[in-house]
């Protein structure tokens, strides 16, 4: 394109004269209006599928679930155990239909003592709820002589002070021997055990001395009912001189 400053003509080459176009002076050129194409309306994305969400709730629930119950079993198998007493042997200290938490944990780091109150799984022999967990206090540990004459229990030639006795109008129950047998030396592994109600308790009188690896745990808190919510006693029995009286920790190492 040319521009003829003579006749202010625009003049395109090789062109006709007769379509040049006039530009009038002073007047601006005409402005060019660019715009853009047009965009398509905007269309709401459609809303996820509720299927994958409650499929992912579902994964989480289930996997909660699992874990609880892995730490249940984990708990009850190896650390403690609920049980509820359904035996009067152990009045007053436990009365029937109370709930009491075993230790399983400890004992194996400190063994059993004399004093302790222990759920055992009963002997072959014993008779009454054969195969139901039987709940005792330890009397005498492995190589004690336990006796009973004239109503109390002497370990290794001593009298045994009883505190936790069932007791009638404050006087403490006398213990009798069943069977027959009133001696007994404990052997190696094993424990000689009897209920604090020793008028209603089926016991080492009656089968013997039990095995330490059938004992399931140290029973150590009464938890329910509320009211009855408490550490349960022991007694260590210092009248025998400050001796424990404990039976050997599972890690301990033995000489033969």
């Amino acid at each position: 394109m040319v521009l003829s400053s003579a006749s202010n003509r625009l003049v395109e080459p090789g062109g006709r004269s007769g379509s040049a176009a006039t530009v009038e002076p002073g007047r601006p050129y005409p402005a060019l209006t660019v715009t853009d194409p047009p965009t398509p309306p905007a269309t709401d994305p459609s809303p996820p599928s509720p299927r994958p969400r409650a499929l992912g709730c579902l994964i989480e629930v289930v996997e909660t679930v699992v874990l609880t119950a892995i730490i249940f079993v984990v708990l009850q198998s190896f650390v403690a155990q609920p049980f509820k007493v359904e035996q009067v042997s152990m009045r007053d200290t436990i009365e029937e239909g109370q709930y009491v938490l075993v230790d399983k944990l400890t004992p194996h780091f400190d063994g059993y003592h004399r004093g302790d109150i222990i759920v055992f799984a009963p002997p072959a022999n014993a008779e009454i709820q054969a195969g139901k967990p039987y709940i005792k206090r330890i009397v005498g540990v492995a190589g004690d002589r336990v006796a009973i004459a004239n109503g109390r229990v002497t370990v290794n030639g001593t009298v045994l002070a009883e505190p936790y006795l069932f007791a009638v109008d404050g006087t403490a129950q006398p213990t009798a021997a069943h069977g027959g047998t009133s001696t007994w030396t404990v052997p190696s592994d094993s424990l000689f055990v009897m209920g604090d109600h020793r008028e209603r308790s089926a016991d080492s009188r009656d089968f013997g001395p039990i095995l330490v690896k059938d004992v399931v745990g140290r029973a150590w808190l009464r938890y329910w009912p509320l009211p009855a919510l408490g550490i349960l006693p022991t007694d260590r029995h210092p009248e025998l001189g400050g001796s424990l009286g404990s039976t050997a920790s599972p890690f301990s190492s033995t000489t033969p």
